[in-house]
């Protein structure tokens, strides 16, 4: 389940936020407007699971591309990482 952090996160990256709570009136925008609108921000709670499920998935695909071209299993790299 996501927080409000992780919902301005996947909406606005690169924005400059502090928040300190869950609701939109908890957002302290550090620009001149808004990088997302209350109902935006409301809408992204419901789509933070499939959105994280997409970023980890990629990052796992990430993962076994480099262990692929070096050579190694995901167990033989826990191995020398110790």
């Amino acid at each position: 389940m996501a927080i409000g952090g992780d919902v301005l996160f996947m909406l606005c990256p690169n924005a400059e936020w502090v928040i300190y709570g869950d609701n939109y009136e908890d957002i302290n925008w550090f620009g001149k407007e808004p990088a997302v609108t209350k109902k935006q921000f409301a809408d992204g709670f419901t789509k933070w699971d499939a959105w994280k499920a997409e970023q980890d998935k990629i990052k796992a695909e990430q993962k076994q591309t480099i262990l692929d071209r070096i050579g190694l299993t995901a167990e033989e790299l826990k191995t020398i990482l110790g």
